[in-house]
């Protein structure tokens, strides 16, 4: 069994979007300092690093973070490859077999983003009108491997389809080396009271060492089809 770590690591330099708080680590007890313990102050916002947008997020009357449904963090996930473009819409996605599938996580050319210093605005994001085709096909939990799943300059159009609908969103994840086809997933948010957002370690289990023996179904998912 493979175990896929697919969870940006938090620190004080980690890429946050524009507005939101920034990350602070930072000592408040210290062994070396004659205390007992060793322990951190934390300073963050809820939707720092990889981290899962509840449906409040963008609905007052939306689902919390402590109401999520766990059985669908946790369950068969379909990695798909869409690279070469910073819009993921309907024409993008018709290009998959996704019907019947509940969580989905997009890989795009975003996770080399991961490798520089400082947030991007030009990074791939899924439209409207590919949220609402999701929304559409019944899924019910799709990610991306940057800090939003909207474009820069987007209006809220895209989370609203998708939070409004209960879907919940992954955002900050760190897919680079993830070839595409199914995982199980497992992305446990922390359990915040009345959270609009949380910091999750979301981890991928599958794939082989061995092309000739896969381990879960070989789902053709790469972009473009040949």
């Amino acid at each position: 069994m493979r175990i896929h770590d697919i969870t940006v690591s938090l620190s004080s330099d980690l890429p946050i979007y524009p507005g939101d708080p920034g990350i602070t680590i930072e000592p408040f007890s210290r062994i070396s300092q004659g205390d007992s313990a060793n322990v951190s102050r934390i300073s963050m916002g809820s939707h720092s690093g990889t981290h899962l947008d509840a449906p409040f997020h963008f609905d007052d009357a939306g689902t919390t973070v402590d109401e999520i449904a766990l059985e669908t963090v946790i369950g068969k996930a379909l990695v798909l490859e869409i690279l070469g473009t910073k819009e993921i819409g309907r024409q993008e996605l018709e290009k998959f077999r996704i019907e019947g599938e509940e969580r989905l996580l997009l890989k795009t050319d975003n996770s080399k983003l991961w490798q520089q210093k400082g947030f991007s605005e030009e990074y791939a994001a899924l439209t409207k009108d590919g949220a609402q085709y999701l929304r559409d096909a019944g899924v019910r939990l799709v990610g991306i491997d940057y800090l939003s799943i909207e474009g820069f300059h987007g209006e809220g159009d895209v989370h609203r389809t998708l939070l409004e609908d209960g879907i919940l969103v992954i955002e900050g994840l760190n897919l680079e080396g993830i070839k595409a086809g199914h995982y199980q997933l497992i992305c446990l948010p922390l359990k915040l009271k009345g959270g609009d957002g949380a910091p999750v370690r979301a981890l991928l289990i599958g794939g082989s060492d061995s092309a000739t023996e896969p381990e879960f179904d070989p789902h053709t998912s790469k972009w473009p089809l040949a």
